[in-house]
């Protein structure tokens, strides 16, 4: 089973499965793919983080995240959000496809040649594919502030105007980029004549990256980290992603009889939020590039401090809350092959449509997760030559009996936490199929560039006296339309004991859970 937030992506990683690949190989093509058809929420100018495990349940994981350059400009005041100046660290996403890719030769036995992996994305870069409602609407929403970024209009929108909805949209230049990785390998993205273009076309724009810099970008391979819930165990990734965030959010919950909760009640949705809050506090104030400043992730995710967080919550009344809300864009690509190996996966370019700047004639659109740094020298995320950034991304799996059971993750930035507390609840305390769990009401505490107050956003089929009660609960809640795309686009597989599979893709994207 494959699943995505794109029909084309999604098709491209079960025909790798018809061929007899495994679960990575099919997940890279849909990575390729999606990087083509979905330019506004992830690309080859972006990061990836995998969650791998074999059927036994030997779970890896592979972080790619790009370093700030070395010659860094001076900044009098914040880092700016777009434009050349934001695209201050390199791209690891094609990095991370290459560490998968080993991972699936040497331990999986894979067969499946690298460049053919790279086919339907090619395909649909050179002959073009249909605009989706997804990328319309974002193009719409950011049109103005974008448009006169280097190499945006001309990619993005040929002709100087806004994309249709099922327009025939291709790219040539990203194409011929695809190629060159395909026939050369991925260092050709951080050492080769690609990479020579990508560092003049950044340069041209006004980035700091360099060559240099480029060589020096490599994906991690680490181990997981762990938290129980319920009668299983929860998996995400390390620092400076906020996985740890997650899986403190999940144990604070374990901590509470969910069956004495109604689903959807005014208890729910208030029990889910002041658990969001404890441990975006513990976030803001830790998580970072461990290289630059230890992380106590230990501490975080005891026993002690998770009790403690669970007894600071009073279900009747909300807890204040003042604090910074930072967005962001992903794609969830998960996947899981014939003999139960799996992958959960995202990508990204941190805000729709990254930076906004596209590396000369390469097609490549550029992240801007340099402006998630800080530019206070105290600060533990501070901006320093070659540290990684805190990252909002964090795919996980749920494992019961040691055995993968639950793919997951989502788009979302600050909601991804949220986002995943809402439907990990619903599959694993409630019992939901995938697609019930994921079309539910959801909410989104903080702000989001429609509503610059730091109030709890909640789904309006919630329904009105779920909004009364958490009003008078303490809760500033304001209403955002059913099936928001602000809500997230997550994707779920399940794998039943017997190896049935059921998955969706969130109803708000344009995506598919797609199997044999």
């Amino acid at each position: 089973m494959v699943t995505s937030p794109h029909t084309l992506a999604s098709a491209a990683g079960l025909e790798v499965l018809k061929a007899g690949g495994n679960a990575i190989e099919a997940a890279i093509a849909v990575a390729t793919a999606l990087s083509v058809t979905y330019p506004h929420f992830n690309g080859l100018g972006g990061d990836a983080f995998w969650v791998i495990s074999d059927q036994s349940g030997a779970v890896q994981t592979i972080s790619g995240i790009g370093q700030a350059a070395v010659q860094l400009p001076d900044f009098s005041g914040a880092i700016p959000q777009r434009g050349a100046r934001s695209a201050l660290t390199t791209a690891a996403a094609v990095d991370s496809w290459d560490q998968a890719y080993q991972i699936s030769k040497t331990q999986w036995r894979g067969q499946q040649s690298w460049p053919s992996l790279f086919n339907r994305a090619i395909e649909y870069a050179s002959v073009g594919f249909p605009v989706t409602e997804s990328q319309h609407f974002w193009q719409r929403l950011r049109g103005n502030v974008l448009r006169d970024l280097s190499g945006f209009s001309e990619t993005f929108a040929p002709g100087g105007g806004l994309l249709s909805i099922g327009e025939h949209f291709a790219q040539p230049q990203l194409a011929r980029s695809l190629e060159c990785i395909a026939q050369y390998g991925a260092r050709e993205f951080y050492e080769g004549d690609l990479a020579a273009d990508i560092a003049s076309g950044l340069e041209q724009a006004g980035s700091p990256i360099r060559l240099a810099d480029l060589v020096h970008t490599h994906a991690r391979v680490e181990s997981p980290l762990r938290v129980a819930y319920r009668d299983g165990e929860l998996v995400s990734l390390r620092p400076p992603t906020q996985g740890v965030t997650t899986l403190q959010i999940m144990g604070i919950l374990d901590r509470f009889d969910m069956s004495t909760i109604a689903e959807g009640s005014a208890d729910y949705y208030h029990l889910l939020v002041e658990a969001v809050k404890c441990a975006f506090r513990d976030r803001d104030r830790l998580v970072c590039d461990p290289d630059y400043k230890s992380v106590p992730i230990d501490h975080m995710l005891s026993s002690a401090v998770l009790d403690a967080h669970a007894q600071s919550i009073h279900l009747q009344h909300a807890r204040a809350w003042p604090e910074v809300f930072k967005h962001g864009d992903t794609a969830f690509i998960g996947v899981c092959d014939q003999e139960g190996r799996c992958v959960s996966l995202l990508q990204t370019i941190y805000f729709d449509w990254g930076s906004g700047i596209v590396a000369g004639d390469t097609g490549i659109l550029w992240h801007n997760r340099g402006a998630s740094f800080s530019t206070d020298p105290l600060h533990h995320n501070a901006l320093q030559s070659g540290k990684r950034p805190f990252h909002t991304l964090n795919p996980g799996m749920y494992l019961k009996e040691g055995r993968p059971h639950l793919l997951f993750g989502t788009q979302g930035a600050d909601g991804q936490p949220q986002t995943l507390a809402a439907i990990l609840t619903r599959l694993i305390d409630y019992q939901m199929d995938p697609y019930t769990a994921l079309a539910r009401p959801r909410f989104l505490l903080g702000k989001t560039f429609s509503d610059t107050r730091d109030a709890l956003k909640l789904e309006e089929d919630a329904g009105r006296s779920v909004f009364a009660e958490l009003t008078a609960r303490g809760h500033e809640v304001s209403a955002i339309p059913a099936q928001s795309q602000l809500a997230g686009h997550p994707g779920v597989i399940r794998i039943d004991a017997d190896h049935t599979l059921t998955g969706a893709h969130d109803p708000r994207s344009n995506g598919l859970a797609i199997g044999l």
